[in-house]
């Protein structure tokens, strides 16, 4: 029986004689129209939600903060800062080079996308185990950098890959780079080459030399990673590896090279002196108080900053840290304030870049005997002069017994003695006295402003503080007696100059804090600690000095504060952790970092003798001469007395409940005045058994 087959089916035997290239070809079609359905839908999914290229042009940044110091020279930008646009044609050859040399060396030939780099980043990331290449052109950056987020997803992955060859079809090559360029992060608040350069050098993008272009080609795979500021090793590190390249690519020649590599790469002064983020970090809040959040426009702050005074102030803290690193010595806060209460110098810690915790503002740490000038100004307001004679002998408030550093007592000695040698129970005996709560009244009237609890400790340093506040509360000792408010900003305008704040004579709480003849004591009391006392080690030859030491009696917290006419700093050195250093003392470290910084700023200030104040009272006597007083202040360091190595003065170790104290260990032998004699003016205040806080 015949069998009949349809035309061209199996039994068709023209089908049966097809040869291999037409099945191939016909195989070849099918897969190719399936491919292009593939392709067409692929696209259609990822195309969707594609950004709108037409804000190819638009920049989007929140306005830059810039902030100056008192002399206008540049201390930080905080928002966005952006620069004109970079002109690619005037830039040094080298400068692009380098970053095609590093980033994307076959940019001129690829068409967006480099399927070779891909390949090898692959491999290179399995090999790891781990992303440790990548294979994105420069031409896919920008198209992140422009169009899309950060996010590692294959959605975003493949738009980026669409806007590339779409930006590759639109631009040509030096378009492309020019956009680049001008549009990367470079970290430290830059975008851009221009920015950057100015940022991180002080100079246009057409004057980098090799080693600079280096630098910044190396910042964009990791710009806080590859800092120059915080990370100047790796930075470093990094730089070469892209003078390598470049040399590799025929960029450079190996002179070039070498010479690149010996010449230092400077970085600005302004980034260099990072611990002034800690001074900004304290005015950025109050300056979006004052202007909001979201300003509008770009904002210039003027400050009272004096960056000559900050670098001489890092490098004191700096040498000293490390000096006394052995000693448990880890951190370190220093406020210096002017007259009128402008803060000149801020540091707030060791290193910025390890710790941004502001202890010069945000730090409350126990004053030990920095605290006992209001305890001591509260006596001489109620009768006491220097030559008052008093009485370093035992004495107990309830269950609580202070004693001397030396573990003795000296008997009679005068009010100036008192106060130099930092007598604990002289200090206790007046705060019990006059009131615990006058001194604390005392205390806040002129500056100090966190909590002061009134137990019996107080008048020995238990109180908590800022130095920041510490600063601000000796002012009046060093401006003629007036209460003053540390600040930091004297105007915000806007790049055009139209003034948004100004500080003015309202802003200013001039108010006389301290009267004579009370102010006259004190000073003259408080330079005998300098001339005589616990704090002889910070004398500067021909300087009128005044201060007074503060030291812990665990160790935790060493403390200077020291002025001259119109100045005021106020150091403190410790450990976050609030553990015990090794033996340091107000008048080891801290008083090393003050003076240190002192010599340094004392020549740029032209600082005037300490100022007397208002007029005495009409017919006051001052006492016998101050100089024959202040030389009856008994030597701390007399010898015999002290064991003095390398310039400081070995201590002998309180016993482990002592109260903060500082005094050095010495016998001082003092004049035999009469019986003490509580001022008959000032009655004793009516005690309260609540306690009382202020």
């Amino acid at each position: 029986m015949a069998r009949f087959g349809i035309p061209g089916g199996r039994g068709d035997g023209a089908g049966a004689a097809r040869t291999p290239m037409q099945k191939a070809l016909y195989w070849g079609g099918v897969l190719a129209v399936w491919g292009v359905i593939f392709l067409v839908a692929f696209f259609a999914v990822f195309a969707r939600g594609l950004p709108d290229t037409s804000t190819l042009y638009e920049v989007d940044r929140q306005p830059s903060i810039t902030y100056l110091d008192r002399n206008g020279a540049l201390i930080a930008v905080r928002g966005t800062q952006q620069a004109p646009p970079a002109d690619l044609a005037a830039l040094p050859d080298y400068v692009p080079a380098a970053f095609i040399a590093i980033e994307d060396q076959r940019f001129r030939w690829h068409p967006g996308f480099d399927p070779i780099g891909m390949v090898r980043a692959m491999v290179a990331n399995m090999r790891a185990g781990r992303v440790v290449q990548g294979g994105s052109t420069i031409t896919q950056q920008l198209a992140k950098n422009l169009f899309l987020t950060p996010d590692q997803t294959l959605r975003r992955k493949v738009q980026e890959l669409m806007l590339a060859v779409w930006l590759e079809m639109k631009f040509s090559k030096d378009e492309i780079l020019a956009l680049y360029l001008n549009r990367v992060y470079f970290g430290a608040g830059a975008y851009g080459i221009e920015a950057a350069s100015q940022r991180y050098f002080d100079k246009s993008a057409k004057d980098l030399t090799v080693g600079e272009a280096a630098l910044l080609a190396g910042l964009l795979k990791a710009p806080s990673r590859y800092s120059p500021v915080s990370e100047s090793e790796r930075a470093a590190t990094r730089a070469t590896v892209v003078l390598d390249e470049m040399e590799e690519s025929g960029v450079i020649s190996a002179d070039q090279r070498a010479a690149a590599v010996l010449e230092p790469v400077r970085v600005s002064r302004t980034l260099a002196t990072q611990h002034a983020q800690y001074f900004i970090d304290w005015l950025d809040a109050e300056v979006r108080g004052l202007v909001g959040d979201d300003p509008g426009e770009d904002l210039i702050v003027e400050t009272t900053l004096d960056l000559t005074l900050q670098t001489s102030a890092e490098r004191a803290v700096r040498r000293i840290l490390d000096r006394d690193r052995s000693k448990g010595v880890q951190q370190a806060a220093l406020v210096a304030v002017d007259g009128d209460g402008r803060v000149r110098a801020m540091i707030g810690g060791a290193s910025y870049a390890d710790s941004q915790f502001n202890r010069a503002v945000d730090a409350r740490r126990q004053a030990g005997s920095a605290f006992k000038p209001f305890v001591y100004l509260t006596a001489v307001e109620a009768g006491y002069t220097p030559e008052t004679p008093v009485v370093d002998e035992p004495i107990r408030i309830g269950s609580w017994s202070p004693r001397n550093y030396s573990g003795g007592y000296a008997g009679r000695m005068t009010l100036a003695s008192a106060v130099a040698q930092s007598t604990n129970t002289v200090a206790v005996r007046l705060a019990d006295t006059l009131g615990r709560d006058q001194v604390a009244r005392t205390a806040r009237r002129l500056g100090i402003e966190s909590r002061i609890g009134l137990e019996p400790a107080m008048a020995l340093g238990a109180v908590e503080v800022s130095p920041l506040e510490m600063a601000q509360a000796y002012a009046p000792f060093a401006n003629g007696g007036k209460r003053v408010e540390a600040y930091g900003i004297s105007r915000i305008r806007t790049p055009k100059g139209r003034v948004i704040y100004q500080r003015g004579a309202r802003d200013v709480r001039s108010v006389q804090a301290i009267a004579n003849p009370p102010l006259y004591y004190m000073n003259q009391m408080l330079r005998g600690v300098v001339s005589g006392g616990t704090a002889r080690s910070v004398g500067i030859g021909g300087r009128d000095l005044a201060g007074k030491t503060g030291t812990t009696s665990d160790y935790k917290d060493a403390w200077f504060v020291g002025y001259t006419g119109g100045f005021v700093t106020a150091v403190w050195v410790g450990k976050d952790d609030n553990t015990a250093m090794r033996g340091v003392t107000g008048g080891a470290a801290p008083a090393a970092i003050w003076k240190g910084f002192m010599e340094a700023a004392l020549p740029r200030l032209n600082a005037p003798r300490i100022p007397d104040g208002p007029p005495m009272p009409e017919g006051w006597i001052p006492p016998d001469p101050m100089s024959e007083l202040m030389g009856s202040i008994e030597d701390p360091y007399a010898e015999g007395e002290e064991l003095v190595t390398g310039g400081e003065v070995e201590r002998e170790a309180p016993e482990p409940n002592d109260p903060p104290v500082d005094r050095p260990v010495v016998r001082p032998t003092v004049p035999q005045p009469t019986e003490p004699r509580r001022p008959e003016t000032t009655p004793a205040p009516e005690r309260k058994s609540e306690p009382l806080f202020f």
